[in-house]
């Protein structure tokens, strides 16, 4: 069924075309990882795929609005790392208080990362993403406004926390409704519009506070946010019930309490609580760090827009390598990466060296964000996908919330992000052989 006339070409047609051309092009179906599904194969196979009508092209626009929305709500979250410094001169806070706010706001993202996930699969994610798109860039405004420090942790706590607590569980849970077989290339697709984000929107946010200064900078981007949210948030929809449309049930899988029984579900938690840390401290600390070491706010501003573009490459990357060689094994090198990127951290002044080293680390940034979703769908099926991921993801934000204020500490207490790095380096060595641990779906399928 045709969105617009055939005469007339929709804006965001050329990036849909491309992502159905990369659909096809990806892996064959044959050497996707396989889904523990509690229906049998035959069952799998044909739920939901009526005969003789073609997978509706549609889908490819909710993949664009999922990228949108990626774009939107990550690209003005790394920005925020610029602003640090404006209000250490402004206000006079310090840098453990400026973390805790942007902490704040991430436990709060995994708290409503389990109840988005709900609503998701009862409500669908264009009425979620509507309401939790306004709210988002309503808080980067009234940010502009704010003169004291529990107006800060407000924002974070609610308008701001409800944008962040949505946008990564509705986006890639209703994308994965949508495909089986390239569930992972799909997500990196999705989550290209993070980095893009990450590497356009920082150098966009340093202009504008050179320009016009740190207040009128935050309303011009929260309106900017606003708008591209809620223009997404249209492009967004759940599959025709009964099913999804590549050749497997919506419902089949595991349910939620089946899921919480399980070992490979805490082990995913706890692997997620891990790597977060290191996903939400360095892009938040890594600008002024740069600042710190002698680069202007401009280059400085590069250092994220580095992280945004290597993720690009990790996010495809890795997305592919996801339906090639699955889940665990697509996670060992993301951790590998990752763990080697943050001890290359520890004690470099070089410049050149900082920049080699957050190239190793957006490559890895933008991998293991992209492969929880598919993994998670792989050991569990989409029966319960948006409350799993959900709570998968809320453990990964208590980790998140903590690394940003730990390495504000770090430097608050010895003028320098070492020991924080250090800290960083720990977790993601850990976390690295909890994955080694994991089992592989097939012997994770008969025990789910």
């Amino acid at each position: 069924m045709a969105l617009v006339p055939k005469h007339r070409n929709p804006p965001w047609q050329p990036l849909s075309n491309w992502c159905i051309k990369l659909a096809q092009d990806g892996p064959a179906n044959s050497s996707a990882a396989p889904t523990a599904c509690s229906l049998p194969q035959t069952a799998c196979k044909s739920a939901g795929q009526p005969k003789g009508k073609s997978v509706p092209q549609s889908r490819y626009i909710v993949v664009l609005g999922a990228c949108l929305t990626q774009f939107g709500v990550i690209g003005l979250l790394f920005s925020y790392g610029l602003f640090i410094k404006e209000f250490e001169t402004a206000f006079g806070w310090s840098r453990t208080l400026l973390s805790g706010s942007s902490a704040l706001g991430v436990v709060m993202m995994g708290i409503l990362a389990i109840i988005g996930g709900r609503l998701n699969d009862r409500f669908g994610p264009r009425r979620v993403l509507s309401v939790t798109g306004f709210s988002y860039g309503l808080g980067f405004i009234f940010l502009s406004q704010i003169t004291q420090p529990w107006q800060l942790f407000v924002l974070f706590g609610t308008l701001i926390g409800l944008g962040l607590g949505t946008h990564d569980v509705v986006t890639l849970s209703t994308v994965a409704r949508w495909f089986e077989h390239r569930r992972g290339i799909m997500s990196g697709v999705v989550k290209v519009g993070t980095a893009l984000g990450q590497m356009l929107t920082p150098p966009l946010a340093a202009i504008l506070i050179a320009v016009y200064g740190w207040s009128t900078a935050l309303v011009i981007l929260g309106i900017g946010a606003m708008v591209m949210l809620l223009a997404a948030a249209m492009m967004m929809k759940h599959p025709p019930k009964p099913a999804g449309t590549d050749g497997v049930s919506a419902q089949s899988g595991t349910s939620f309490a089946r899921a919480r029984e399980t070992r490979v579900f805490w082990t995913l938690c706890a692997v997620q609580f891990l790597f977060f840390p290191a996903m939400m401290a360095v892009p938040l600390h890594i600008a002024v760090h740069g600042m710190d070491l002698g680069m202007t706010g401009a280059k400085a501003a590069v250092l994220l827009s580095v992280i945004g573009g290597a993720s690009i490459l990790g996010r495809l990357t890795v997305g592919g390598l996801v339906d090639k060689i699955g889940g665990k094994k697509a996670f060992t090198l993301c951790f590998a990466i990752l763990s080697a990127s943050l001890f290359t951290l520890i004690g470099t002044t070089a410049h050149t060296a900082l920049f080699i080293a957050i190239g190793c680390y957006g490559f890895a940034h933008g991998g293991l964000f992209t492969v929880v979703s598919p993994t998670v769908a792989s050991y569990f099926g989409m029966r319960a996908h948006g409350a799993i991921f959900g709570t998968v993801l809320f453990f990964g934000t208590i980790g998140g919330a903590i690394g940003p204020v730990l390495m504000g500490l770090a430097f608050d207490q010895t003028g320098s992000y070492q020991l924080g790095f250090q800290g960083l380096t720990l977790l993601a060595v850990i976390g690295l052989g909890l994955v080694l641990s994991l089992p592989s779906v097939e012997r994770a399928a008969r025990v789910v």
